[in-house]
């Protein structure tokens, strides 16, 4: 069964308004946007927004027949146009992002995505758009791969890894998730106990071919364009590399824009657009138990101040 992460946290951030408008900029299976769909009333609207057409799918299947949710195909980089197609001009009172893989894409071999059960390499979110992981992997250099494992994996033995993959491929192509699981454990000299040695090139390959990183910074700045003065912005990360970005960002808009920093008379535009709400929330003890996929989640919350 999917368990949304942090679902209580997330709605208490929210504070959602029952005649609201609101946006699930990542569907997943729905735990999240049921819970905010709950506290709306007759005339809130939630738009819902996955890239993966099978979360489109079961978004469909759960809320086709609720006037007050519709469903959209899309990235939360294209959030600012999904909006507009879909009447929110004036503002929104609420963005949820959460931001990452879903445990059903994890689950499911034939996406490619996890070192744990062998499948096609794909890993695309969309898989009906961009490059897939097996189709970059044939591609790269080993510079480029030694880049992208390094900055985005965080893993130090990536020239290591980077020119193994390179003498695999030019014995057989690297299709698969169980082959390309293979040459990296067989590159890494040692671990950190209970973490497989590929995890971090895996991570590194995903985020790299869905250019998640790039797709989340839009993502963020289009959300605080549509929200409302008062909406909240929401946004859950699973790793370093996307908390350091969200909070980074709620920082900078929570201050005044260089060079007017100290000057009494501060135009509009250079002015805070966010004030953050709380600290960084965590899942609790109970949660991880219940959900191990959890123990990583990172909630941040910032509220459009005008």
């Amino acid at each position: 069964m999917h368990r949304p992460v942090l679902l209580e946290e997330v709605l208490e951030a929210l504070a959602v308004v029952p005649e609201g408008q609101y946006i699930d900029a990542t569907f997943g299976r729905g735990g999240h946007a049921a819970g905010i769909v709950g506290a709306l009333g007759k005339k809130g609207m939630l738009l819902a927004i996955d890239q993966d057409p099978a979360a489109v799918s079961a978004a469909r299947e759960r809320f086709g027949s609720d006037p007050r949710v519709l469903v959209r195909h899309g990235n939360f980089a294209d959030m600012a146009r999904l909006a507009r197609e879909a009447g929110m001009d004036d503002g929104v009172q609420g963005v949820l992002m959460d931001v990452g893989v879903s445990s059903p894409q994890l689950d499911d071999p034939a996406r490619g995505f996890s070192f744990l059960r062998d499948g096609p390499l794909d890993m695309r979110m969309d898989p009906g758009a961009g490059t897939s992981a097996a189709e970059w992997l044939a591609a790269a250099d080993e510079r480029e791969l030694t880049a992208v494992i390094r900055r985005l994996g965080e893993e130090r033995f990536a020239r290591r890894i980077a020119r193994a993959i390179a003498q695999a491929r030019a014995v057989a192509p690297i299709e698969t998730t169980g082959r390309l699981a293979e040459v990296v454990a067989a590159a890494v000299p040692r671990h950190e106990p209970g973490r497989h040695p590929a995890t971090r090139t895996f991570q590194a390959i995903r985020i790299h071919v869905n250019e998640e990183l790039e797709r989340l910074e839009a993502g963020l700045e289009a959300a605080v364009g549509l929200l409302a003065p008062g909406g909240r912005l929401a946004v859950i990360s699973f790793h370093s590399l996307e908390d350091r970005i969200v909070k980074r960002f709620i920082r900078r808009e929570s201050e005044v824009a260089e060079p007017w920093r100290g000057l009494p008379d501060i135009p509009a535009e250079a002015r805070p657009r966010l004030a953050r709400i709380g600290r960084a929330v965590r899942p609790g003890e109970a949660e991880v138990t219940a959900n191990p996929r959890s123990r990583s989640a990172v909630l941040r919350c910032a509220e459009r101040l005008h």
